[in-house]
């Protein structure tokens, strides 16, 4: 289990990094504008968990080898984005991926430091969608969790699906597997098919008698 998770943090972080550079592409960011967007978007779901669950410092200042990681992907996507045909639809699917490894990453650390199991899918959330929020707010665009689509609920989907089979015996490995293709599963049908929450609806106002 921890020689998997070795490799789906920084896959998790780079794929966030590359959504956060796409951003910066369609905001026509200069490289330095590319990498901080990238850092941002990689990094902040996971700090705003360790922060909440005390654990100091922060991940990415015990592993510089992942600032490194970001940076990479922030400089290849500077260069090679105009390939890229919809930025925008890249820049979903690759959020979606993020989302789905982060939601169950985020939701194993809780429960390793010890979080109860709801507190758990609470944090896998808001590891998943926070560096989202982040990049959104920097480029100036109304952030994906406050859209109409499916977004965070697909998130917490996949965290509680985690959580529940590892609770259950399931083994680490499969809840991991498992709720991650349940988040991502959730989110690219929401993509693909326009899926959404019922949005609010203005209605008449309600005319009370005067009872004066």
């Amino acid at each position: 289990m921890e020689n998997l998770l070795r490799w789906i943090d920084p896959l998790a972080i780079a794929v966030f990094a590359a959504s956060g550079a796409l951003e910066a592409s369609r905001k026509r960011l200069d490289a330095v504008g590319f990498i901080l967007i990238a850092v941002v978007t990689g990094f902040g779901g996971g700090t705003v968990r360790d922060l909440l669950l005390g654990r100091m410092p922060v991940f990415w200042l015990k592993a510089p080898d992942l600032l490194a990681v970001c940076a990479v992907v922030g400089i290849f996507v500077f260069f090679f984005a105009h390939r890229v045909e919809s930025r925008f639809k890249a820049l979903l699917w690759a959020d979606a991926v993020g989302l789905a490894l982060y939601a169950v990453i985020g939701a194993e650390t809780a429960l390793i430091t010890g979080a109860d199991p709801w507190a758990a899918v609470l944090l896998g959330t808001v590891t998943a969608t926070f560096g989202g929020i982040l990049r959104d707010i920097l480029c100036n665009e109304l952030p994906l969790i406050l859209r109409k689509e499916i977004y965070a609920t697909a998130a917490a989907a996949g965290a509680a699906a985690f959580v529940m089979l590892d609770k259950m015996g399931a083994g680490h490995v499969l809840a991991l597997i498992s709720g991650a293709i349940i988040a991502f599963t959730i989110r690219g049908l929401a993509i693909r098919q326009g899926w959404s929450l019922p949005q609010y609806r203005p209605r008449p106002a309600l005319h009370y008698p005067d009872n004066r």
